[in-house]
């Protein structure tokens, strides 16, 4: 009998567990333009299957400015856990996960193509080659341009952010952060 209620304990706690596990997107402040509390907008990814795990990587994104018809660029920052590092931008093979950031036009601004910052080279104990990865703090540029007729005042751009975090030994799932940029048009 006790073996059986141990057995039936174990299993309702395995259960809850999973079901607690979050999905494996994760979202920065929903009402990005509502005030001064979105900006910087953060992000967190780091959950393992089952259990919850200390915040791996985090993405801050600061507000924009740009004039009506005019250019400039939102700073995606990227902090990334010690002893962590997320795959480069392009990735050293076509088999891992590259961090990328993606954004499209939203309310008369256009982002353009993403500057991923310069790679770290480390050689892993998975890998037979040495391996571009990020780690630490980089930042990431996005350029915005403003469409001539674009309102003026503040609006929020979604960026999708994926990434791959990993250790010497393994690598979390891959995860999506959603990100809000706040951009103002003046």
């Amino acid at each position: 009998m006790r073996r059986t209620f141990f057995f039936a304990l174990t299993l309702c706690a395995t259960l809850a567990i999973c079901a607690c596990s979050g999905g494996q997107t994760e979202q920065t402040n929903a009402n990005a333009s509502s005030g001064p509390a979105a900006t910087p907008a953060t992000a967190n990814a780091a959950a393992t299957p089952a259990t919850q795990s200390p915040q791996v990587v985090t993405a801050t994104v600061e507000e924009a400015s740009l004039g009506a018809g005019g250019a400039g660029e939102a700073l995606v920052r990227l902090d990334i856990a010690e002893g962590f590092h997320v795959n480069a931008n392009p990735a050293s093979d076509k088999f891992y996960v590259a961090t990328e950031v993606r954004a499209e036009a939203q309310e008369g601004i256009a982002p353009g193509k993403p500057v991923y910052p310069e790679a770290v080279t480390r050689k892993l104990s998975f890998s037979d080659k040495p391996l571009a990865v990020y780690e630490g703090r980089v930042v990431i540029k996005l350029p915005l341009r403003a469409d001539a007729t674009a309102a003026k005042g503040r609006h929020t751009i979604h960026a999708t952010i994926s990434v791959q975090p990993c250790n010497d030994k393994a690598c979390l799932p891959p995860r999506n952060i959603d990100a809000y940029i706040p951009v103002t048009i003046n």
